[in-house]
């Protein structure tokens, strides 16, 4: 079986549509045409796609049933998986920020007026363990949101947007000494 990386790392599920499938097959298995169906895509794209996430081991095949004297091939996300896709090439992870942050601004269209969001954003410098502890919390906030997804149409269920994108940064460049601030200290120069 390919490793994610034989299918470009991190490329694999910098793409919507991929993103999309992930989040539907994380409540449930569904085939090809199920999919497309929810998802108002073409069968044979969202097919494609799928293939795609299959090979890179990110959704599974869990069931075959007749349909229509066919095969429906029904897959669903392991959310585990994506850990196997740790690593890739700066234009791989680009790649994949881009088609979060796409996503993302989708998906804040249909945003419910007047809900509460939950919101940070922040770039800072963290000792060790607290990095260590932060990540492993996004590990589990990304378990407990697929762990706890439910089929469409359940009663009482709400529809919710997670986007958490959790990485080491390198430190920043220094500013050349002509491009640095002015200082502030009066004494100085």
């Amino acid at each position: 079986m390919p490793t994610p990386h034989d299918l470009e790392g991190l490329r694999v599920v910098a793409h919507p549509l991929r993103l999309k499938l992930l989040s539907l097959l994380t409540a449930e298995s569904l085939s090809a045409a199920e999919a497309a169906r929810v998802l108002g895509e073409s069968q044979a794209n969202v097919s494609y796609h799928l293939r795609r996430l299959a090979q890179a081991g990110l959704v599974q095949l869990v069931e075959e049933a007749r349909v229509r004297g066919g095969v429906a091939k029904r897959y669903r996300h392991d959310p585990s998986s994506g850990e196997a896709l740790a690593g890739g090439d700066a234009d791989e992870h680009r790649a994949l920020m881009a088609a979060l942050s796409a996503e993302l601004v989708q998906r804040s269209a249909r945003y419910e007026p007047g809900a509460p969001i939950v919101f940070t954003d922040a770039e800072v410098l963290l000792p060790a363990e607290a990095w260590h502890r932060v990540r492993d919390l996004g590990r589990e906030l990304g378990r407990l949101l697929h762990d706890e997804a439910v089929a469409a149409g359940t009663p009482g269920a709400v529809r919710v947007a997670a986007t958490v994108a959790l990485f080491p940064v390198a430190p920043a460049l220094a500013a050349p000494a002509s491009e640095a601030p002015p200082s502030s200290d009066p004494g100085a120069e």
